[in-house]
């Protein structure tokens, strides 16, 4: 057991676009750099971020758990619960810029969550700022479904 903890450390960037008309979002670019000091295994330590950042990606744009007024989960199959899908994701650019860890014999940090810890503020940071810009919208909670952001649309307009 070691006597400290080891933190990794990374930004995640994420440009969007989003249609007007109907609310869809589109992200058309993604990076992502980290720092998870001594790699074991670089193709899996990239699927891992990838996994986790589609993860990140679902719960900012699509995953959304909806009760009625009783309190029965109206979402409970994969019929009615959006999970984010190969046609929402994008590619993504990812590197490392590894240092390792002075408090681990191993110099490795970790990498466990990163990929979701990171993506669902970038996201929820990119549409927000795109409604700012648009619209002086400042807000939208989670999921922004194309539902939300179209009616946050609408009511921002002028009538």
């Amino acid at each position: 057991m070691q006597d400290e903890a080891t933190y990794p450390n990374g930004t995640h960037i994420c440009e969007l676009e989003i249609e007007p008309e109907t609310g869809q979002i589109e992200i058309v670019n993604y990076t992502i750099v980290d720092d998870f000091g001594a790699t074991v295994n670089p193709v899996l330590l990239a699927g891992q971020v990838h996994g986790g950042v589609v993860q990140g990606i679902g719960q900012a744009l699509t995953e959304d758990t909806v009760y009625s007024e009783d309190g029965q989960l109206l979402t409970a199959s994969f019929m009615d619960y959006a999970m984010p899908r190969a046609d929402i994701v994008p590619s993504f650019h990812f590197e490392t810029r590894n240092v390792p860890s002075t408090t681990n014999a191993l110099g490795i940090k970790g990498a466990g969550e990163a990929g979701t810890i990171g993506a669902t503020p970038a996201v929820m940071n990119a549409v927000t700022d795109a409604l700012h810009r648009a619209c002086g919208i400042g807000h939208i909670e989670m999921p922004a479904t194309p539902q939300r952001v179209w009616q946050a649309l609408a009511e921002a307009r002028p009538s």
